[in-house]
């Protein structure tokens, strides 16, 4: 349990740009297909059973949603992609919403990209790496139900990702599960890293 991400709470939904709250802080946003099991990787890395909600009915909200954390750092919570039985005109809405969010939102730092291991690197998680690498802005992949495969089926798609990716100069990726809890610290580390909170823990170690 990391006590830092555990302080973690709901502060508010936006619906545009408008409606986001001020710029302060650092912010790591997390992307993914909707049934890639995001909101369930978001409460288990601040460990809490529904700071994000679970929807039966995958990609129905269209919400980006803020977590304060106890510095006033947020964790955001981004519409999930690809999944949704809704028009297409207000696809693309969340579509351009999530995308000037991207783009436009100063104080992000890095992307989580959680992706479901046996289904990765779908056309939409490119696009969110697209978006991302022409900003340069740094990106996490979580391969997530990694407990539904095999160590040695997991990791060859570990080392086919990785490849897929090094070519983008601005994405790292592990196994992840949220249901076993599985890759957690090495989560931390970077999300750790994006905040500066390894430079405090390293300065309070001296």
């Amino acid at each position: 349990m990391n006590h830092y991400y555990q302080q973690a709470s709901f502060l508010q939904s936006a619906t545009t740009r408008k409606t986001m709250p001020m710029e302060s802080g650092l912010e790591i946003a997390f992307a993914g297909r909707s049934n890639a099991g995001k909101s369930s990787v978001i409460n288990r890395v601040c460990s809490q059973k529904s700071l994000a909600r679970t929807s039966k009915t995958p990609g129905r909200t269209q919400l980006i949603n803020f977590f304060q954390l106890p510095d006033a750092n947020f964790l955001v919570d981004l519409p999930g992609y690809g999944y949704a039985k809704v028009p297409e005109a207000i696809k693309l809405e969340w579509q351009k919403f999530i995308e000037s969010y991207l783009t436009q939102r100063n104080t992000l730092r890095g992307m989580v990209l959680v992706m479901d291991i046996r289904h990765p690197m779908t056309d939409y998680d490119q696009a969110m790496l697209r978006w991302a690498q022409n900003r340069m802005l740094p990106v996490h992949v979580l391969l997530n139900k990694s407990d539904k495969l095999t160590r040695g089926a997991g990791m060859n798609v570990l080392l086919q990702v990785r490849k897929m990716l090094a070519e983008s100069g601005i994405a790292s990726v592990q196994m992840f599960s949220a249901l076993k809890q599985q890759g957690l610290d090495e989560c931390w580390d970077v999300l750790d890293k994006w905040l500066g909170k390894d430079v405090i823990t390293t300065q309070s170690e001296v």
